[in-house]
């Protein structure tokens, strides 16, 4: 029986040439664009899954590679047999899709708690209502997700399905302050996962996640056995957390470092001074060379965040000299009496 061919190169808009950067990009604004918690559009639901299989092939340099030696003359829509051979190709000569018991390692579902605003999960293998019978002929059962493979057990034998959970990646927001001190956060997660039959079913999960002192932005948590429900005997998946670190007011954070802009007073710069500086921890005292300049960079040792092997990052201190924006006589008389009796001139080559 043949089945409607799936560009899915078209369905993303994205080349054949196209870099694995590119394809999540167009994946996630064209996700974004038609999920049906957005877009209330009679067709955005079925859209919506177009995508994520689209992705679910082309995220994925294995199946990639097989889908594209399917070569280029084939047009959406058409009808498509798959090649003569096709099953020893995917599966390696062993006879193609075996009976009974199958096993997976779990599809992935990818979502940002902060950019969905409390959407269902966005990810391919999200169990949006499976794949199209297209996936399901070129990859098979071990591909197909749950419900592909509850079929299989029943048609092909009566074997019970056994596959891992998915792996669920969500995104944190935290402030510096957490990341710097550690902090203990309750997130809830909109989640899509599948029963026993391979039938989607949504909900929301809560955990509670410990964010460790030292945290940089990028940081990934692992919550082992905290993501997807498996099927069958298959373990759970596991929850990955993306931290992102919020932007501060003061300081800026580089890796374990921290930056931060501290003004002081023409005759603090040309005299030296000691002067009070901010710190995650609350203010120290800095000192001030004579004739420092403005974008001069002070490093104060220590005063980053924590590091895993010991030790902590540094915090540099950028000073910028301020001039006052109104002057009163006798500061006017002593900056005019300085004009006099300098020599300096700071347009001398």
């Amino acid at each position: 029986m043949s089945v409607k061919f799936r560009d899915y190169y078209e369905t993303l808009d994205v080349d054949r040439s196209a870099t694995q950067e590119e394809i999540q990009r167009a994946y996630r604004k064209l996700a974004r664009e038609h999920h049906p918690d957005v877009n209330k559009s009679p067709e955005a639901e079925k859209r919506f899954h177009e995508i994520g299989e689209a992705y679910e092939v082309l995220k994925d340099p294995e199946k990639r590679k097989r889908y594209d030696a399917l070569g280029e003359n084939w047009k959406a829509g058409q009808d498509f047999r798959p090649p003569s051979g096709w099953e020893d190709v995917i599966f390696g000569g062993g006879g193609g899709r075996r009976a009974g018991a199958a096993s997976g390692r779990g599809g992935s579902v990818r979502f940002n708690v902060e950019d969905l605003g409390g959407m269902g999960g966005m990810g391919a293998g999200s169990g949006m209502g499976g794949f199209s019978e297209f996936f399901e002929t070129l990859f098979g059962d071990q591909f197909a997700g749950a419900r592909a493979g509850a079929r299989a057990g029943g048609a092909r034998g009566g074997g019970r399905v056994s596959r891992k959970g998915e792996t669920v990646e969500a995104s944190v927001t935290i402030s510096l302050e957490d990341a710097y001190h550690g902090a203990s956060k309750s997130i809830t997660l909109q989640t899509t996962e599948r029963d026993e039959s391979g039938a989607a079913r949504r909900g929301q999960r809560e955990y509670s996640v410990r964010i460790p002192p030292g945290t940089t932005d990028g940081a990934v948590i692992r919550l082992a056995g905290q993501g997807g429900k498996g099927i069958g005997a298959g373990a759970p998946g596991d929850l990955l957390l993306r931290v992102r670190v919020a932007p501060h007011g003061k300081f800026r954070l580089r890796d374990h470092n921290l930056e931060t802009t501290l003004p002081i007073a023409p005759w603090e710069a040309a005299l030296g001074a000691k002067v009070e500086a901010p710190t995650l921890e609350g203010p120290v005292t800095l000192t001030v060379p004579p004739g420092s300049q403005s974008g001069q960079k002070l490093r104060l040792r220590g005063k980053g965040l924590p590091m895993r092997t010991g030790g902590r990052g540094d915090l540099y201190v950028e000073l910028k000299i301020t001039v006052p924006a109104t002057l009163t006589d006798e500061e006017r008389k002593l900056l005019e009496e300085l004009g006099r009796v300098s020599l300096f001139d700071p347009r001398r080559e």
